[in-house]
Formats: C-alpha cells, sequence, structure tokens
C-alpha cells in the first residue's frame, strides 16, 4: 500500500492512502499541538485493533456475541533499551463461552496480521528519488537472484521471463503496481491481490500452484483489462478525453444513428443482429458510449475480426460493455497463449451456466485419476482437513468440453462453493478449479457461501448467474450433488503437444464453437507492448441479458450525470425536471449515485453513500416540498443502510418536519430540546435545510469538471497513461 505524507503547519502530519486521511500529531511537551495521536501510538493501536477483529471474525462466523468481550494492550517497555518492548494483550469473556471457543478466540488472536509482520521483522528501504510521482518502478520483488527457469504448462516463457516482462510493461507505462496480500492456506494454493498505487480501483487478483505462477496470473490480469479498459468500465472519463482524436482506441469509428434513431447500417453484422436485436426494439440512442457521453459524435464503435472469414465489424463499446464484462479477454507472452486463455474461460463460463441453470448432476473423478496429480490432492487434503468436503466432478458434459469443477461443502454452514475451471489440459483445468476456489480466501471466508436450494428459480435468475460470474458465490441446485450423474466420467484431452502446442489448443477451442455453430468475433491489442485479445462469442459469452441493452443500459447515466454533478448550480425548474426524470426513470430507490452515473466517488464521503432515495429527498427539500421529502426521510431511517452521523441528522430532520408540518405545533417550542438532543452543529444543518439557507447538505460541489472527486481524478490519471500510450504507437 502506498501511503503519501504532507507535512502541515507545526509538527502535524498527514498521511493519504486509498480513500482515507490520517492526520498525526505529537504532544505539547515535546512542542507539538497535541491535536491527535502521534505516529508511535498509531502503531500502538494498530496491533489492538488487528487482534480485536480477528476476535470479531472469530466470533461471528459462530453467532457468538462480542456485546461483553473486552480487549485491552499494553507495551511493557524495558528501562534498559527502549526499543525491547513487550506487547500485553488481554481479552475478558463472557463466562458462558465454551471452553473450546475460549481457546479458539485466544488462537484468532495469534493470527493477527500486525503481530506477525513485527515479529517477523519488516525490511526497511530507504531511497531518494527524483519525483515520487514519476518514480514508476514496480513494486514487485521476483527472486532475479536465481538463473532457474520455470516452465508450467499453457505458458510459452518461463514464469520468470513472464514477470519481468510483464512488471517492465507495467513500469513503462508510469503505473506503480503493489502487491496488496498473498493466501496460501493449504498446499500448492496461491493467490494474491495487486493494484496501482495511485489508483486503488484498478486491481486484479492472482491464482496459481506457486507464487511465480499466481504473480504472473495476477500481472497477465492487469495487462488484459488495461489493453480491454476494463478497469474503466461504467465511468465517466473527463470532458477531456471526451473530445480527444480518439477516446477507446485509435481505430476507432464514430456512426449517427440514421432517421427515427435507427441503428446504423455500419454496425454489427446480419448474425449479431438477429441476436441483439430480434425484435427490432435497439436504437441508436441506447448504443452511445458511457464513457464520454459525446452524443454529438454518435456510436463509439470498435473493430473485431470475424474468424469464419476475416472480415472486420464494428462493435459499439457500449454494447460489450453492457453485455460481456471480463468475459473473453486475455494477456499472453505469444496470440496463441492469449487465444488459448480467453476461449478456455469462455467455456468455463458457458459450461457453468448450462450445469447450473439445467441444475445437471456431474460424475465424480475417479480416485485413480486424481491420484495422478498428487500436488493437486495434497491442496484438497488440506481443505478436508479443516472439516470441508471436497467433491472433485468432470464438467465436460461427456468430453465435448474442457471444463472441470471443484465443489466445496462447509458442514459448519451447510454452504456450498461451486469452483470451475478450463484448460485444454485436465490437470490444469483441474488446478485452476482449485485455485479459483480459494483465491483471495481465507477459512472464514468459507462461512459466508450460499446454501443450496431445490427451488429452481433461485438457481436460473439471470442474476445468480452474474453473482456466480464475479466471484462465484452464486446459489446452486441441490440436483447438482445427486449420485446419478447425468453424464459418463470421460478423462478427456484437448491438449497439443510441443513447441506449437498453444497454436494446436486454440485451433481446436476455436473448432469447438465452430461445431456449436457460433460465429467468432476477435480484437488484438499491441499497443502497450504486450499481446492481448478479445473474443466475442455472441449468444454463448454473454454475461448479461441482451434485454439489458434496452432495459438496463449503463448510458442511463447520460440522463443524469450532467446535472447531478451541477445539483448546487441547478434552478429550482431544473431541479424539478432532475425529479421528473429519477421519477419516471423507475430505477431503484436504493441504486447508488456512483453507478448510476458512472463516478467514483470517496466511500468516506456523503457522495459515496449517496443513493436514488437520499437524492430526491434533498431535492424536494431545495423546493421546500416537506410533504414528500418526510415521506422519504421514513424511508431512508427505516431501510437505508448509511452512517450514524448521516441517520442522525435525517432523525432530527424528521422531527423537526413533523413540527413544520403540524400547524398545531411551533418549532420555537422545541428547538432548546431538539439541540439538546441532536447538537447544535446537527441542528443548524437541518434548520438550514428547512429554511433553504443550506442546500444539499453534505454533499460538497462539483460539476462536470469533477473539481474535489480525487479517487475519481486518480481513475481517470490512470486511463490518461493508456491513452497516451496508444497515440504515441499509432502517432
Amino acid at each position: 500500500m502506498e501511503i503519501k505524507v504532507n507535512f502541515l503547519d507545526n509538527l502535524r502530519l498527514e498521511a493519504k492512502f486509498d480513500d482515507f486521511t490520517v492526520v498525526a500529531d505529537q504532544p505539547i511537551r515535546y512542542k507539538g499541538d497535541g491535536s491527535a495521536p502521534g505516529p508511535f501510538d498509531y502503531f500502538l493501536a494498530s496491533s489492538a485493533l488487528c487482534a480485536a477483529y480477528f476476535v470479531k471474525l472469530y466470533c461471528e462466523t459462530r453467532n457468538i456475541p462480542t456485546d461483553h468481550i473486552r480487549l485491552s494492550q499494553n507495551n511493557i517497555v524495558d528501562p534498559e533499551n527502549r526499543y525491547n518492548q513487550i506487547f500485553k494483550i488481554q481479552v475478558e469473556l463472557p463466562a458462558d463461552i465454551s471452553a473450546k471457543d475460549r481457546q479458539g478466540i485466544l488462537r484468532s488472536i495469534d493470527r493477527c496480521t500486525v503481530k506477525k509482520v513485527v515479529q517477523t521483522g519488516p525490511e526497511f528501504v530507504i531511497e531518494e528519488v527524483e519525483n515520487l510521482d514519476a518514480d514508476a518502478q514496480a513494486l514487485l520483488m521476483p527472486d532475479s537472484t536465481s538463473d532457474a527457469l520455470t516452465y508450467i504448462p499453457g505458458k510459452d516463457l518461463p514464469l520468470e521471463q513472464t514477470i519481468a516482462t510483464m512488471s517492465g510493461i507495467l513500469a513503462g507505462l508510469g503505473m506503480k503496481i503493489e502487491i496488496a496480500s498473498w493466501r496460501n492456506i493449504v498446499p500448492n494454493v496461491w493467490s494474491l491481490h495487486v493494484r496501482d498505487a495511485h489508483s486503488p480501483m484498478c486491481f486484479t487478483n492472482g491464482k496459481g500452484a506457486t507464487k511465480e505462477s499466481a504473480l504472473a496470473s495476477a500481472l497477465g490480469e492487469f495487462i488484459e483489462r488495461l489493453n480491454c479498459n476494463f478497469f474503466y468500465n461504467d465511468q465517466f472519463w473527463g470532458e477531456d478525453i471526451a473530445n480527444a482524436d480518439f477516446v477507446h482506441y485509435p481505430d476507432e469509428r464514430w456512426f449517427k444513428p440514421g432517421r427515427k434513431d435507427a441503428l446504423p447500417a455500419e454496425i454489427l453484422d446480419a448474425y449479431c443482429l438477429e441476436i441483439y436485436n430480434p425484435d427490432g426494439e435497439l436504437r441508436g440512442s441506447h448504443l452511445y458510449d458511457t464513457n464520454s457521453g459525446n452524443v454529438a459524435r454518435g456510436i463509439c464503435s470498435l473493430p473485431f475480426v470475424r474468424q469464419s472469414d476475416g472480415e472486420v465489424v464494428y462493435f459499439p463499446s457500449n454494447l460489450i460493455e453492457n453485455l460481456y464484462l471480463s468475459n473473453g479477454m486475455s494477456a499472453g507472452n505469444t496470440l496463441a497463449e492469449a487465444q488459448v486463455q480467453c476461449l478456455s474461460e469462455i467455456f468455463e463460463r458457458a459450461v457453468k451456466r448450462e450445469i447450473l441453470e439445467g441444475e445437471l448432476a456431474l460424475p465424480d473423478v475417479p480416485q485413480e485419476v486424481l491420484a495422478k496429480y498428487p500436488a493437486i490432492l495434497a491442496g484438497i487434503q488440506g481443505l478436508e482437513e479443516q472439516g470441508f468436503a471436497v467433491l472433485v466432478k468432470d464438467a465436460s458434459l461427456g468430453g465435448e468440453f474442457p471444463v472441470m469443477c471443484v465443489t466445496l461443502m462447509n458442514p459448519r454452514t451447510g454452504g456450498v462453493f461451486a469452483s470451475f475451471g478450463a484448460h485444454p489440459s485436465l490437470e490444469v483445468a483441474l488446478e485452476r478449479s482449485l485455485t479459483e476456489l480459494l483465491q483471495g480466501r481465507s477459512f472464514e471466508g468459507l462461512n459466508d457461501l450460499p446454501q443450496p436450494t431445490f427451488e429452481s428459480h433461485a438457481v436460473t435468475e439471470p442474476n445468480n448467474f452474474v453473482e456466480h460470474f464475479i466471484d462465484s458465490s452464486g446459489v446452486v441446485s441441490w440436483r447438482f450433488f445427486s449420485a446419478k450423474a447425468d453424464f459418463e466420467f470421460v478423462e478427456w484431452d484437448f491438449s497439443g503437444e510441443g513447441e506449437n502446442s498453444n497454436e494446436e489448443e486454440a485451433a481446436t477451442l476455436f473448432g469447438i464453437l465452430e461445431t456449436l455453430g457460433k460465429e467468432v468475433y476477435m480484437a488484438v491489442y499491441e499497443h502497450l507492448g504486450a499481446t492481448a485479445c478479445r473474443i466475442l462469442v455472441p449468444d454463448y459469452s454473454e454475461i448479461y441479458p441482451v434485454d439489458d441493452l434496452i432495459w438496463d443500459n449503463t448510458n442511463k447515466a447520460l440522463l443524469f450525470r450532467a446535472d447531478i454533478l451541477n445539483l448546487h448550480r441547478l434552478d429550482d425548474a431544473g431541479l424539478e425536471a432532475l425529479l421528473s426524470r429519477l421519477e419516471a426513470s423507475e430505477l431503484d430507490d436504493y441504486t447508488d449515485i456512483t453507478t448510476l452515473i458512472g463516478i467514483e466517488f470517496d466511500d468516506n464521503t456523503v457522495w459515496g453513500q449517496l443513493t436514488i432515495l437520499e437524492l430526491k429527498l434533498l431535492i424536494h427539500l431545495a423546493l421546500r416540498q416537506f410533504e414528500e421529502a418526510r415521506e422519504l426521510v421514513g424511508a431512508f431511517l427505516q431501510f437505508n443502510d448509511n452512517t450514524v452521523e448521516r441517520g442522525l441528522f435525517y432523525q432530527a430532520l424528521n422531527v423537526v418536519l413533523e413540527v413544520v408540518l403540524d400547524e398545531d405545533l411551533e418549532l420555537e417550542d422545541y428547538e432548546v430540546n431538539f439541540r439538546r438532543m441532536f447538537g447544535n452543529t446537527r441542528m443548524d444543518a437541518v434548520l438550514g435545510s428547512v429554511d433553504g439557507s443550506v442546500r444539499f447538505y453534505g454533499l460538497t460541489p462539483t460539476s462536470m469538471k469533477l473539481e474535489g472527486l480525487d479517487r475519481h481524478l486518480r481513475l481517470i490519471d490512470s486511463y490518461k497513461k493508456l491513452h497516451a500510450a496508444r497515440a504515441k504507437v499509432t502517432g
């Protein structure tokens, strides 16, 4: 994690990281102002807070109340060496907690991350740089001292070379990539989380049987998502990019809708139109891109090559963003390597969907077959030793597809997790199923899995598949666990041989799609110095329903973005118009504004918590429509999950509106005790909101220039690095 420190007045310091700011000071006796804890005080508190977190985690997963658990820490300083200290952590537990859980709580404290780092002894590297922001040295540290080279199936180059190449590309873009966490909770299963230190919204997870393979996985995913603009999906990229020579890629083209908002003739082809516009309801305006919002330019469309005949077909960027998410994109040492990864993921998700929604039962992998892969078996045994039941299934649907499945059952909670993996090699597909199962997860994290069901509609509804796509946390049917399988086990093998194995495997996978009667479209991206591709298989690789292009398109942001960002500048007529559009849209009142308009607000601000319901409420207040405001205040207090501070503001507003709207009550009769209850500062805000002197309390003014929105501006800065690299290559 990158922490940037600013020097404030006197001895005060300000540390900024992610969306947080921490201020430190020194006591008055050390010539500070005593306005905040000192740096060492934060350090001491961190271990106590970390210990308490692990206690809370242990108790929550076992439904143990923490109301009467108390924890404290004292540091005992050696009088002869003040750097030699004992941290004594004590915990007071209620009498009704069992002996087993008492030991469990003590063991959970022993897992404190701060404690483990201190005990291990961190290494400090202190260096001078010319410019902190310009120093884009990758914060990755692969072992470069060894001459050993590690080859794994599916990779055309050794892992060490792959990691070095990708790290160099990211450093060349000016991105500091930091490793935020590692996981290795069972043998031969590694995962990690990497992110852009400047823009932590840009992150990926990697997984593999070794540290090196997991790191290569994370970096490869990072580069694929940069190449395909995935980190910036659904977001507004700012007016500079919106009006630049190109927005997405230098070879994009813009097409204007025809008469009566008809689709431009230049986009898609007959095959795609039959899928995306079967009833003729799709209009040109549905396809304006969310990222630029530049309707005057038309529909931003990207070239893809149709694999059946090599023809170029233009796909609206909006269509790709709305339907495909990250499915079917990959980076590789070679194009064939990337293609195999892309196509494997497409099959993994399509077959997974068929199995889950069809409530199919899969055959078990025989023990003698599993025994051929001792490293994988060791990871499975590691899970079983923790009390989990693990089922290993052949998901190839009778040898038709290169897909495997590892399913975990948690007897402690009744939850299940079906993890799928695909690759032409059965061994690699099985390894990917297992590593996907544990990617970024602790044992405690496996206590939050959903329970299986016999209710078919819960399994087949579209959002369940989206949940499975995002993190495999969707619902699974009990029919999936039937001992009577719908297919026979097949020990399949689609892998190629020799130096051209990836080319052979890619051809095999493309051939399966051809057999299914699917058209395949591919774009190759090499602007950043690495080979990446994106493959679309219409009517097969979509994640969201095609109907979303009409009924839930992300470019609905264009109806609201400018007015919401200019909220403080709107007159009453503008506010009325915005309110009318919000009502007419029939959007869920609990949709957050971040999602609605594609702006990354700081989560710790009122903007970051703002929902459509609260926005409507504040507009009604500004328009002095108190009856409507009171109704929404009631809904906010009953259902909204917001901060305690925001809840108290609306509690105070609620009682003030009750008085204002009651002809028999006078506000001055209650104001003194309202102030005693809610405090002067909060009541000043409430009374100001009612008399009109305070508008949109808590929402700092901004505009389409995005001033004050640092989190979003960091995201745009990240995208501008890509944009500049693409312009340089093609310029």
